[in-house]
């Protein structure tokens, strides 16, 4: 019995009041002891009610204490079967020995009974199958492992206590509703431009180019009115668009068709017209989202245009891209970017001119260009060149010819020596930092000038203060010619400046076959009146037999895939240089049938190297981001660790996505 009760008035003070009155008893029988006869059997019947009584309590409150746990119990058992919530203990096989009714109505059976948890939750996760039960001092960590689940068309947090072998089951379907629609409606925001409205309507009279715009704005509308976005006419050739996450989600299904719409809509026009978009989504700053929607812009100009890019949160995608970029017909930009280069130049104590890694003709001629700007307003110039390769070897033999050119050629660590805060790097070639010759450089710069004719990757130079990105044309040797003719009234070239400038452009449009336009041979002819030896060019691009014999075993293994797509792979244990892989890609796409080719082996460094080439009806560039890389619409290489035959598969895997998303030819 309870210690609260035995200190009642029936307990021990009824003890010591008994042995009271057995003590006057003992005391009144001394005196007189027939009066104490009669006081002790007074005393006698009084002990023997009490004692009755208080048996007749401790029966009565057994009965009451046992009758209230039989109801607690079963009201327990009913309260804990009608939970609003499932309870299922499982057997060490993990099989069920017991649940509530909550859980038979979710599965819409009436017993569950060894049915295992596998056969129950298929959606389980591993986790919790590899817990090791048993583990008490693991069972805080357990309760806390949750997962969400669905069936039907229902959702439910599951959690799990291996200890005892017991899962809880928690409906969240209407969390689960709030939370998708809170998502499907969070903001994102759009900017859409028509790339080349000036160019597509160049000798219209104004009724034609109204009827023209007016039918792209249309189209555009409609475009905008079918994904349920709210777009808003900025000028004559910008858009902006308000719209959900979801129906964002939508565009990217699409792919964003509006952008092949558009071009197909006027291509009877000498320039179809091309549109870009910018998306951003991911970010609770209105203000936020907008620099993101044009930072996004930028990027899909500055890779060609006619693409949308999407940023949304880490994540930067592109849609589109499969047409080449756009000529700009006029000077414009060319003469406000020589202007401002020669402004920094002059400003500057030092100019240093940095191309990329194992640097081409075009870079070297580049950067000899770059250098005769500065020496024209006799800054101090250096170009940057850590050591030969064999695809300059002979470029930088005619170089050495010339003492005075040849003095202006230091080494990285050089470079960084000389590197101060009033100096001016010029990056050339590239607009990666870590595809620079030293990347150091860029991050010690104060000031940095991009020149490059590369479409525009997610790595970018972004604190440059001078940005000139053409991916329309041809090299970058082009782009520093065009800058020549207006950084100074009287550029005066020499013969060996020019012929190195007009390699650069040979080089990369392989002998004015791929991807040039007017301003190609502009840029070409202006550097042929300066002198240019096309002769000593061709001396230059020589090549050797048995480099030839090289090229022709491993073309000889080539295979075509997708109809029009070679793909060579060397053999394993194989290793040639970056260099001598392009060579052969090129060769593989001078053949019949022939619109991409990818070449793959291994490098010196142990790396794979793929070299991808197209003549423009297929947009390499695409192909090699989806491994990492990237280059141009037309050019484009990626470098993988691993092997030839896991680099091979990974590539056939990326062609065949492309093809069934959106197709590999334009």
């Amino acid at each position: 019995m309870p210690k609260f009760l035995q200190k009642r008035w029936h307990g021990y003070y009824t003890i010591w009041a008994f042995m009271l009155l057995l003590l006057l008893v003992i005391c009144v029988s001394w005196y007189n002891w027939p009066l104490g006869i009669v006081s002790l059997c007074v005393v006698g019947t009084l002990c023997y009610f009490i004692l009755k009584t208080e048996m007749t309590f401790r029966k009565d409150l057994l009965e009451y204490i046992n009758g209230l746990s039989f109801r607690i119990k079963r009201v327990e058992s009913d309260a804990i079967s009608m939970l609003p919530f499932g309870i299922v203990l499982y057997s060490e096989d993990r099989s069920v020995e017991w649940h509530n009714h909550y859980v038979g109505d979710i599965f819409k059976r009436k017993s569950l009974i060894g049915m295992t948890l596998q056969e129950m939750f298929p959606q389980l996760s591993a986790t919790f199958g590899d817990k090791k039960e048993g583990n008490k001092e693991n069972t805080h960590k357990e309760y806390q492992a949750q997962t969400e689940i669905q069936y039907e068309d229902r959702h439910f947090q599951l959690v799990m206590i291996p200890d005892e072998r017991l899962i809880y089951l928690y409906d969240i379907t209407d969390l689960m509703v709030l939370r998708s629609r809170y998502e499907d409606e969070k903001l994102a925001l759009g900017i859409i431009m028509i790339d080349n409205l000036d160019e597509a309507a160049q000798g219209m009279d104004d009724q034609q180019r109204t009827a023209v715009i007016a039918k792209v704005a249309s189209e555009i509308t409609s475009w905008a009115r079918m994904y349920k976005i709210y777009l808003r006419r900025l000028s004559s050739d910008r858009y902006l668009m308000v719209l959900h996450y979801k129906s964002l989600q939508e565009l990217e299904k699409s792919r964003f068709v509006v952008l092949d719409e558009v071009r197909e809509m006027t291509a009877d026009l000498k320039v179809p017209m091309t549109l870009s978009i910018g998306m951003a989504f991911g970010s609770d700053s209105i203000t936020e989202l907008g620099e993101l929607a044009q930072s996004s812009l930028d990027m899909s100009l500055g890779r060609g245009g006619d693409q949308a890019a999407v940023k949304a949160g880490q994540r930067l995608s592109f849609y589109g891209g499969k047409s080449g970029a756009v000529e700009k017909r006029t000077r414009v930009r060319a003469r406000v970017i020589a202007h401002a280069l020669r402004d920094l130049m002059q400003e500057s104590d030092k100019v240093i001119i940095m191309g990329h890694k194992m640097p081409d003709m075009d870079a070297i001629g580049a950067s000899i260009g770059v250098l005769k700007a500065a020496q024209m307003y006799n800054v101090d110039s250096y170009i940057v060149l850590s050591d030969n390769n064999p695809s300059i070897e002979r470029m930088m033999e005619q170089v050495s010819k010339d003492e005075r050119l040849m003095q202006r050629f230091i080494t990285p660590e050089h470079a960084l020596q000389m590197l101060s805060q009033n100096s001016l790097l010029v990056v050339v070639d590239t607009h990666k930092a870590s595809m620079t010759m030293e990347p150091r450089l860029v991050h010690n710069a104060a000031r940095i000038v991009v020149v490059d004719h590369h479409r525009r990757g997610e790595e970018f130079i972004n604190d440059a203060v001078l940005v000139y990105m053409e991916p329309y044309a041809s090299s970058a040797s082009e782009l520093v010619t065009e800058l020549l003719q207006y950084i100074h009234e009287k550029v005066m070239l020499s013969p060996l400046e020019a012929t190195m400038l007009l390699a650069g452009i040979i080089v990369d449009t392989k002998h004015f076959a791929l991807h040039t336009g007017s301003r190609t041979f502009e840029a070409a002819g202006f550097l042929r009146r300066g002198g240019a030896d096309t002769a000593m060019i061709q001396r230059m691009l020589k090549e050797d037999l048995q480099e030839y014999l090289a090229k022709a075993e491993i073309i000889k293994k080539a295979k075509m895939v997708h109809n029009h797509i070679a793909l060579a792979v060397t053999e394993s244990g194989t290793v040639i240089s970056q260099l001598f892989i392009a060579q052969v890609a090129d060769t593989l796409l001078s053949m019949t049938d022939v619109v991409a080719s990818f070449v793959i082996s291994e490098r010196p460094d142990g790396l794979i190297g793929i070299s991808a080439r197209s003549l423009g009806r297929m947009n390499v560039q695409v192909v090699m981001e989806e491994l990492g890389g990237g280059g141009h619409l037309t050019n484009a290489a990626v470098q993988l660790k691993g092997t030839v035959s896991e680099a091979a598969a990974k590539l056939e895997e990326v062609l065949a996505q492309i093809e069934e998303k959106e197709g590999l030819f334009e």
